[in-house]
C-alpha cells in the first residue's frame, strides 16, 4: 500500500499500440499481469474518451522503474500510427477526458507533477509521445496558485 501523501508525480504513458486497432482493458490487464504480476496502472483513457479506473490510487502501480513509489500512473489507448511509429495519436475524447482527469487527480494532489514517461531520467523511450509536462503546463503545482477556484 503507498502513503497517499507520497504521490509526487502523475506519469503519463501510451499503450503503444497502432492507432487503427483497438487495445482492450482486459488485454492491458493481462499484460501487466504477465509481466509484473498486478496491473501496471492507475487510470486508462480509450479512444472513444471513457476512463477505466484499473488500480486503486492506494496501491503502488509497475509504470515508471524507480518512481512507482511516488507516482500513479495513466496510460492512453494508441501511441503508434498505423505503420507502427511513434506519434500522438490521441483523439479529441482522449485529450479532453484526460485533461480533466488531471484535473481532478491535481486537486486531490496538488504537489504532484504531471510527467510523461519519456521525460524521466535514464527513459529511451517516446512514450507518450507529446510534452506532457509543456501541455499539462497550467496543472502544474507551481500554477495551482494561479487557478481560479473550482
Amino acid at each position: 500500500m503507498k502513503n497517499l501523501k507520497s504521490v509526487k508525480l502523475i506519469v503519463i504513458h501510451c499503450v503503444a499500440n497502432k492507432c487503427n486497432k483497438p487495445f482492450s482493458t482486459d488485454l492491458l490487464i493481462a499484460c501487466g499481469k504477465a509481466m509484473y504480476g498486478q496491473c501496471s496502472y492507475h487510470y486508462y483513457v480509450r479512444y472513444d474518451g471513457s476512463v477505466i479506473p484499473l488500480l486503486p490510487e492506494s496501491v503502488q502501480g509497475v509504470h515508471a522503474k524507480g518512481y512507482n513509489h511516488c507516482s500513479l500512473g495513466i496510460v492512453y489507448e494508441g501511441g503508434l500510427d498505423a505503420n507502427g511509429v511513434a506519434k500522438d495519436t490521441r483523439t479529441e475524447a482522449q485529450k479532453h477526458a484526460l485533461y480533466e482527469l488531471l484535473k481532478s487527480l491535481t486537486h486531490d494532489y496538488p504537489d504532484a507533477r504531471i510527467v510523461g514517461h519519456c521525460e524521466l531520467p535514464h527513459v529511451a523511450k517516446d512514450c507518450p509521445c507529446f510534452p506532457a509536462s509543456q501541455e499539462y503546463q497550467d496543472l502544474q503545482p507551481s500554477s495551482h496558485s494561479d487557478r481560479s477556484a473550482d
